[in-house]
């Protein structure tokens, strides 16, 4: 029987009462591992505090912040596990100077997200949002001023050839678009190949593209990726789609774009600050499709979330690499090492 590891979650996963917030957290992953012991953190904080942090082996975050200070009492902590795939709300570096693992969900977001942005391609392309307010407002009669488009004959870019992209030019395949186009600095014209995708500079992209659709992490590197210069080289018809973070887009530049019509239109679900928790600016723009980054949850994207974080859990547990490691360099370091084998012996 493998040494007992204490698996604590994060309190947002769940109400007031204590009770789960969701259908399905995967955490029935657990029940082939009596040797995990779950429990909640006892109330929400914004960051983690090292309070929180006592006791526990490894933690599965929702939405706090993982900081320097949460981990700097971290002896017995080995892992924190990103309930989902971004990872900047978490100081990795100081994770690894404190030998704590940090591993994300790499593959269960893929579909729901790529799902999401297709349906925001046709809801922006066949003015959705516009002919619902006509039927609202009784409006019939000015239907004729919103001539939509097809996605047929258009091209798809998209800025970072990860997982979720994969899946979304792969759901778009018989949708009789033009070849994709993709931007990512770490995968060769092979590779891209492979996914189906042209690989092209991120200027190339951005002119040739009628939907340009984010989905790169945040990181020092891309934060303002897409600025006043890159809007105004996208065509007046493009459409600009952002699941992935907030920080990668200058919003007052792409307010401004948005409300002199310089690009058709964007979907956003993320924003540089969050939670967004007064009415946006961008609620004034007809041409705007808004999630509160949340466009993606579904029932299935958190059971498959869930699962994968538990899973990452039990792999640690038991003495095996967890997948979607973002860390891989602690696990060189002798202090990790020897905090493993206290913790779960093999």
């Amino acid at each position: 029987m493998p040494a007992p590891f204490n698996l604590k979650l994060t309190a947002d996963f769940f109400d007031a009462a204590g009770k789960p917030k969701y259908q399905d957290i995967g955490l029935s992953v657990l029940s082939a591992a009596p040797h995990i012991r779950q429990s909640p953190f006892a109330v929400h904080s914004p960051e983690i505090s090292p309070e929180q942090l006592a006791g526990a082996n490894g933690v599965i975050v929702l939405t706090p912040k993982v900081t320097a200070k949460s981990v700097s009492s971290a002896k017995d902590l080995l892992a924190i596990g990103r309930f989902g795939v971004g990872y900047d709300s978490v100081d990795v570096p100081a994770c690894t100077a404190a030998d704590v693992a940090v591993f994300i969900t790499s593959g269960a977001v893929d579909r729901p997200v790529a799902e999401a942005a297709v349906g925001w391609m046709i809801a922006l392309t066949h003015h959705m949002r516009t002919k619902d307010r006509l039927v609202r407002t009784g409006e019939w009669e000015v239907r004729s001023r919103f001539m939509g488009s097809e996605l047929r004959d258009r091209t798809l870019g998209v800025i970072g050839l990860g997982g979720i992209a994969r899946h979304l030019i792969k759901l778009l395949e018989n949708w009789g678009m033009k070849p994709p186009l993709a931007f990512d600095p770490f995968i060769d014209d092979a590779g891209a190949a492979k996914a189906g995708a042209r690989k092209v500079s991120l200027d190339e992209l951005l002119r040739e593209s009628d939907f340009v659709s984010i989905h790169c992490p945040l990181t020092e590197q891309t934060r303002g990726l897409i600025g006043p210069a890159q809007l105004a080289l996208m065509k007046p018809g493009a459409y600009l789609l952002n699941t992935a973070r907030g920080g990668l887009v200058d919003e007052d530049a792409l307010y401004a774009a948005l409300k002199s019509n310089r690009i058709a239109g964007a979907a956003l679900d993320c924003f540089a600050q969050e939670p967004v928790t007064s009415p946006s600016r961008f609620a004034d723009l007809d041409n705007v499709l808004l999630a509160p980054h949340c466009i993606a949850w579904t029932h299935e994207l958190f059971r498959d979330i869930g699962r994968t974080a538990c899973q990452g859990m039990i792999d640690l547990s038991l003495g095996q690499k967890p997948r979607g490691l973002v860390n891989p360099d602690v696990l060189a370091k002798p202090s990790f090492q020897e905090k493993w084998q206290r913790l779960c012996p093999r």
